[in-house]
């Protein structure tokens, strides 16, 4: 079968009228999906030596997350310097980055793959990436017409990424240099309402030089919320320095946000800069704010309202110029009402306060950080591939993440390292009995708002809901299958068939 020149203008026309969707990017990849009769197709970007999917069709929901390094992917650095169409021959040697990640295929191994690179002139903008089970699913297509394909998205891609940095607020202000200044371990994950909400709110205040108040339980990502406001601010280039407070003892704090002169006291033997001082034109990021000492507080509200300080054991005043990011697990209106903090300093520091979201709240990224933290396991145990069963996919989405982000990620390696001693050649399927989640712990009653739903075909969407709701009710059941078919009203031999079909079992 080949592309017909009237199937080649239809997608000209169907991607470039989508560009004015919200989803423009999954609209694409479905549309090249149906044309190709594609098993799985990817988009991607191309960023830092990286590939970030944009959309994927075919592929399973957790592929979103992950960040395709390409010196750790041969067939993606084949598909990047290659320049044309790239087909791998079906017993090619090169792993696949897609292997075990097509839900639903008994096979672990993808038998065809093809690799388009797209251009934007001149430049690597990403890639499009076709795979089947069938060794000759692409072997009809001529490289004339893949040509075609590639230029058709590649243009789409980068009208597509234009529309999408000016539809971002604030982007008008922020530096070029900054917008290319993040690294992946930089990277915010996440497409819920929630995480949107907050990447508008940050692209807002990063521009403006106001001190902002960073709030949110512990493990949520304050920090990266504290990258990302630097990043985007117009004092990019400039040092951002970290400072911990709740690690500092209180004899030795004042030292380190201000800095200290030879001789101000008992072994200072020489002059020491202080952390202001290293963040005179650029940003300080006092982490764990609420810990502060009430003394220093004092010191810290003078240097916010006179921009001078004075280090330890010297007279004289130095000015600085230094935006401050505080950030906090705990709630200080409580501590001014009881007296641990100072009123005058939260107003100072919470001009402008951002609330992170739980993890809980997140809906569908628990999955995109679930495959974002796999793929970090992979390049760092040297496995070939590591991938999420439905089942454990559907636990994971059903657990609260007391822990937030980082009880994610620790369950992620630490279910990795178990699942090991089960591996062959380096490929691993992560299954519910291979992580040590809490079971007493409450799970999420309800699915996240319409809004939030993943964008899936109805017949994976059942799937996902028949595999959730028949782990929350054999948890309910002591894990027990018999009592489980009796709490579902189920045949226990139509369970068990079910249960198998849906990977549970």
């Amino acid at each position: 079968m080949t592309i017909s020149v009237e199937s080649l203008a239809a997608l000209a026309v169907e991607i470039q009228n989508g560009l004015s969707r919200s989803d423009r990017f999954k609209h694409m990849i479905n549309s090249i999906h149906y044309l190709l009769q594609c098993d799985a197709t990817a988009l991607l970007r191309y960023e830092a030596q990286h590939f970030r999917p944009l959309a994927t069709a075919g592929l399973a929901p957790d592929v979103m997350g992950r960040r395709f390094k390409i010196e750790a992917h041969p067939r993606l650095e084949a598909i990047a310097r290659a320049g044309d169409v790239v087909r791998f021959p079906a017993d090619s040697s090169l792993p696949d980055p897609y292997d075990g990640l097509i839900p639903d295929r008994h096979e672990l191994h993808v038998h065809a793959c093809v690799g388009l690179p797209l251009f934007s002139g001149q430049n690597l903008i990403g890639a499009l990436t076709l795979d089947g089970m069938n060794a000759s699913q692409f072997d009809d297509y001529s490289d004339e017409e893949l040509r075609v394909v590639a230029s058709l998205v590649g243009s789409a891609l980068n009208n597509a990424l234009l529309l999408e940095q000016l539809e971002q607020p604030g982007n008008a202000f922020t530096p070029d240099h900054a917008r290319r200044g993040g690294t992946e371990e930089s990277e915010m994950i996440g497409n819920s309402v929630p995480m949107q909400q907050l990447k508008k709110e940050i692209a807002v205040v990063a521009p403006t030089d106001l001190n902002v108040l960073i709030t949110g339980e512990t493990g949520v990502g304050k920090e990266l919320v504290a990258q990302a406001l630097h990043r985007q601010s117009a004092r990019a280039a400039s040092p951002l320095i970290y400072l911990n407070c709740a690690a500092l003892p209180e004899t030795v704090a004042e030292s380190e946000l201000f800095g200290h002169v030879k001789g101000a006291f008992t072994g200072a033997v020489h002059d020491r800069t202080g952390k202001f001082e290293m963040a005179d034109g650029g940003t300080l990021f006092l982490d764990e704010i609420g810990e502060l000492p009430l003394t220093l507080q004092a010191k810290l509200l003078r240097v916010l309202q006179y921009g001078d300080l004075q280090r330890v054991g010297e007279d004289r005043h130095l000015k600085v110029d230094v935006r401050i990011l505080a950030a906090t697990n705990l709630e200080l209106r409580q501590a001014v009402a009881d007296g641990t903090f100072r009123a005058d300093l939260y107003h100072r520091l919470s001009v402008f306060p951002l609330q992170v979201p739980a993890l809980r709240e997140r809906g569908e990224d628990i999955i995109l950080l679930a495959g974002y933290f796999c793929e970090k396991c992979r390049a760092k145990f040297g496995l070939q591939h590591i991938a999420l069963s439905a089942a454990a996919r559907a636990m994971l989405s059903a657990y609260r993440w007391p822990g937030n982000i980082r009880e994610l990620e620790h369950a992620i390696y630490r279910a990795t390292i178990v699942a090991q001693a089960d591996a062959r050649n380096g490929d691993i399927l992560l299954m519910p009995h291979h992580f040590s989640l809490d079971n007493g712990a409450e799970v999420m009653e309800a699915p996240p708002p319409a809004a939030e739903l993943p964008q899936q075909n109805l017949q994976d969407a059942t799937r996902d809901f028949q595999r959730q709701y028949i782990l929350r009710a054999l948890q309910a059941s002591d894990n027990n299958w018999a009592a489980c078919a009796r709490r579902l009203e189920m045949d226990a031999g139509n369970l068990h068939r079910l249960a198998r079909r849906l990977e549970l079992k």
